[in-house]
């Protein structure tokens, strides 16, 4: 079975590198490596390498590289993802979903009805599981989870590139149809999913305002983190 870890600084024609902290620990303690057995390496920004072992101390692992290759895995679109983040115990799953089905960036919402603002601890404990989630499913680009936003902030920067914008949110049936073709014909996209009380009345008004379009999930009510990976799916 071929085991993947994290590398940020890869050489491009290969060379001599150094696992520590985590992913050191994670070869070494977890995995039980061996000198001597093949590896391979990715640096988060789409670029792979095979490597070999070729010492190991308590805290470091001692790697000899090939040069890169740069297989391409990710979806023809961008899929930026605004959510009201679900509770702590919620929010691993959450991230290693998205990862697996290649959301390019996750940024958490404060919105109106949010309970409990993430922390920077969370955020950081989350962006870790996106590597873990990456080497599991073999994708080389890290999903980026960028620092959390208002709705208000998130709606104008949204608004200010060019790219489709969706926020999750029900409509009638007429509308519905209209909005769920070529959605995922589109090369950037940006989608908005709120809080488990669901976005008020201003929210949505202002999205309007901005250009959104209503994206509804269908007849049932979603936990944030369903609706999320099941808008991932459509839009990809």
């Amino acid at each position: 079975m071929t085991r993947r870890y994290y590398c940020s600084n890869l050489p491009s024609n290969g060379g001599n590198i150094v696992l520590v902290d985590a992913e050191a620990q994670h070869a070494i303690r977890v995995m039980r490596v061996k000198i001597g057995e093949s590896i391979t390496l990715f640096d988060g920004k789409g670029s792979e390498a095979e490597a070999v072992i070729d010492s190991i101390t308590r805290r470091e692992c001692f790697c000899s590289t090939q040069p890169t290759t740069h297989p391409d895995r990710e979806p023809q679109v961008s899929l930026h993802l605004g959510v009201a983040l679900p509770k702590p115990d919620r929010c691993r799953d959450l991230v290693e979903r998205l990862t697996e089905i290649g959301v390019k960036t996750l940024t958490p919402i404060v919105a109106a009805r949010t309970q409990r603002e993430p922390s920077a601890s969370l955020l950081e404990k989350l962006r870790r599981t996106v590597i873990e989630a990456c080497k599991q499913s073999g994708r080389n680009h890290l999903m980026e989870i960028q620092d959390t936003l208002t709705t208000e902030k998130f709606l104008l920067e949204a608004a200010e590139r060019d790219q489709s914008r969706w926020i999750a949110h029900p409509v009638d049936e007429t509308e519905s149809a209209a909005m769920s073709t070529g959605n995922g014909k589109t090369a950037k996209s940006v989608v908005a999913v709120g809080p488990e009380g669901g976005w008020t009345e201003d929210e949505v008004a202002l999205a309007m305002q901005h250009g959104f379009q209503c994206l509804p999930l269908g007849n049932r009510i979603y936990r944030i983190e369903t609706a999320a990976v099941v808008i991932a799916a459509r839009m990809l």
